[in-house]
C-alpha cells in the first residue's frame, strides 16, 4: 500500500527536476538540443523572485564517444543558464538566456513556461560529430547557486528549499 501512495507523488515534488524531453537534431546551424522539463519552484523560491532576487537555471549537456582503449573521447561540452527576475515597478516578470534579450511576463507561471520549455540552443557547430559515430549524451538542469547574490549563497548552502536539479538524463546520439 506505502508504494502505491508514493507512486502517485509526482517527481518534482522533492526538489527534483525531471527532464521529460530531450533530443539533438542536426540543422544547418549546427547540432542543436530540444528538452523540456518538469518541475514546480517551492513558495520559499517564488517568494525570492517575488522579492526581486534573480534565479538561475543552467542545463549542461556533454557528448562523449566510448573508447576501449582509453578514457571516453569528451567531443562536446555546452552550458545554458536563463536567469528569471521580478521587476517590482512594472510588475512583470523577465526571463532571459543570459547575452541575450529578455522576455516580459504578467505572471511567474507564464515565465516559467519559457524555463521549462527553453528554446532550441546550439550546443555544438556543424561537423563538430563525425557522422555515424554513436555518441553517449549527459544532460542535466539545476538551479545554479553559485551565481546568486554573495548574501544569498550563504542562505541557499544550508536550505534544502534551494535545491533544484534533474539527475542526469543519459541517452544515445548517432550523428547525422
Amino acid at each position: 500500500m506505502f508504494a502505491s501512495v508514493c507512486a502517485c507523488v509526482p517527481a518534482w515534488a522533492a526538489g527534483v527536476v525531471d527532464v521529460t524531453h530531450a533530443h539533438i537534431e542536426a540543422t544547418d546551424d549546427g547540432y542543436r538540443l530540444a528538452a523540456s522539463y518538469a518541475f514546480e519552484l517551492n513558495e520559499g523560491l517564488e517568494d525570492a523572485i517575488k522579492h526581486g532576487v534573480q534565479l538561475y537555471f543552467t542545463t549542461e549537456i556533454e557528448l562523449t564517444r566510448p573508447r576501449w582503449y582509453w578514457y571516453d573521447d569528451k567531443a562536446v561540452s555546452a552550458r545554458q543558464t536563463i536567469r528569471i527576475w521580478y521587476n517590482v515597478l512594472t510588475r512583470q516578470y523577465h526571463v532571459s538566456v543570459l547575452g541575450s534579450m529578455a522576455q516580459s511576463f504578467l505572471t511567474l507561471e507564464d515565465a516559467m513556461v519559457l524555463i521549462r520549455r527553453p528554446s532550441r540552443w546550439v550546443i555544438a557547430p556543424k561537423g563538430a560529430l563525425k557522422r555515424g559515430e554513436t555518441y553517449n549524451v549527459t544532460l542535466r538542469m539545476f538551479m545554479d547557486r553559485e551565481l546568486l547574490p554573495k548574501p544569498m549563497q550563504v542562505n541557499a548552502l544550508n536550505n534544502s528549499d534551494w535545491r533544484l536539479a534533474s539527475k542526469n538524463k543519459t541517452f544515445p546520439y548517432t550523428a547525422e
